[in-house]
């Protein structure tokens, strides 16, 4: 999911509810691209960032590694 919050502000938020993350980005934009291991944690962190996630289509930087 595309998320308009800071990177430490989502890592934060994720540790809070239990979840564990398998990935996340950078967007070009602002914001970061969260990726959690289950689908149970995904649908945790979709309801706690409700009103922050980017609905629209955003671009992403190619072959982003960490």
């Amino acid at each position: 999911m595309n998320v308009a919050l800071p990177e430490p502000e989502v890592q934060a938020l994720c540790r809070q509810s239990g979840v564990s993350v398998s990935a996340m980005e950078p967007l070009p934009q602002g914001g970061c691209h969260l990726v959690c291991t289950t689908g149970e944690g995904a649908d945790t962190m979709r309801a706690a960032l409700a009103d922050h996630l980017i609905a629209t289509p955003v671009k992403r930087f190619p072959f982003y590694r960490r």
